[in-house]
């Protein structure tokens, strides 16, 4: 009984309800940041939005207990978020509430005083000011809706994401969903990768020619501006030849365990397909040696994902014939084809298109 009381303690003073500016409120001084944002996974990433994840949900048994624990990372701008957490409450996600729909928000993200580092998880600590907002852009005018703050050392290094996105560990200690960054890549954040500067102005109130990408490039959407960090080889042998993969990515290639990689090569001769093999990279997590889901995972079963600045080189048994054109793909898919039947989603798109990340041709 006193370790619940202590963690209720802990809820309240860490997860209290804070009020949040709602998105709308940005567009009419940020409207293609605003735009660009409508179109990110931070904008959709609740059960309302997200099929991928209200299916994990509806198994998940933190529903049972009446505790939407995903919401401290899904929807934290929720005016009740709280309670959400708060197990055994009868406090469920309500696709009503405006707040829970603002999913993560502008504000929110703009509002991390700083970051708690925690064994489980990391833990965002949020500003009490409600209209003092962090950012990076140092030459700026002075917003007549909220104050800049450019001295925010999480904003500065690009790695306010590290909130969420560090490290998920189960009640078996197992790291679940890990990003794992290699900080001896140079100039590697999560920023400088997934919000790169793209042509346009940061605003209406003063006009600049490039801002930071808010559409948050990642395996949903905008895959497109994470394709420079990737580049495949081909390397012609005597008798095969090889492919290579090679990542210059500061973290596995794929993170989340739902998901998975594939690298397809074909060989087209006169017009025709005569070789075509498939490889598929993949991190499974699990027990006793089978795929369980993350909360009953105690081990990783199997881990053939490329990892952080790596290279990886596939041989194919194939002779190849002067004018013939290799085509290597390199793609993945949101769910494993095994996990999309356990979870339901045999007719939802977005969890069984391919999804092409690169795509070379070479002639030999």
């Amino acid at each position: 009984m006193k370790k619940y009381l202590l963690f209720l303690a802990f809820l309240a003073s860490t997860f209290a309800n804070h009020k949040f500016a709602p998105n709308e409120d940005c567009k009419s001084c940020h409207p293609l940041i605003f735009e660009e944002f409508q179109s990110s996974m931070h904008a959709n990433s609740t059960i309302f939005k997200d099929p991928i994840h209200k299916a994990v949900w509806d198994i998940h048994p933190a529903k049972k207990k009446e505790s939407y624990d995903c919401a401290k990372c899904h929807t934290p701008a929720a005016d009740n978020l709280k309670e959400l957490i708060t197990p055994k409450n009868g406090i469920l996600p309500d696709k009503n509430s405006k707040t829970q729909n603002e999913a993560i928000s502008c504000a929110y993200c703009h509002r991390i005083k700083e970051i708690k580092e925690g064994l489980k998880t990391n833990t965002n600590i949020i500003s009490k000011e409600p209209k003092k907002y962090f950012g990076t852009l140092k030459d700026h005018i002075k917003s007549p809706y909220h104050e800049i703050d450019t001295s925010n050392q999480n904003f500065l290094k690009g790695n306010v994401c590290m909130g969420c996105h560090s490290h998920k560990r189960n009640r078996f200690g197992l790291n679940v969903c890990s990003t794992n960054e290699n900080r001896e890549i140079e100039n590697a954040n999560c920023v400088s990768c997934h919000m790169p500067k793209v042509k346009g102005s940061v605003s209406t109130l003063r006009e600049t020619k490039t801002h930071t990408f808010h559409g948050f490039a990642g395996t949903h959407a905008h895959n497109d501006k994470l394709r420079k960090y990737i580049d495949i080889e081909f390397l012609p042998k005597l008798r095969d030849f090889e492919i290579a993969v090679n990542s210059k990515v500061p973290h596995d290639l794929l993170l989340h365990p739902l998901r998975v990689a594939f690298l397809k090569v074909s060989v087209i001769r006169n017009g025709k397909k005569v070789f075509e093999k498939k490889e598929t990279f993949v991190r499974v997590i699990g027990a006793d040696g089978k795929p369980t889901p993350p909360w009953l995972a105690k081990e990783v079963v199997k881990d053939t994902m490329i990892k952080e600045n790596e290279k990886r080189v596939l041989k194919y048994g194939f002779k190849l014939q002067k004018g013939d054109k290799i085509v290597a793909v390199l793609g993945y898919k949101l769910v494993k084809p095994p996990m999309v039947k356990k979870l339901k989603l045999e007719n939802v798109e977005v969890a069984n298109k391919p999804f092409i990340l690169k795509k070379e041709v070479f002639k030999f």
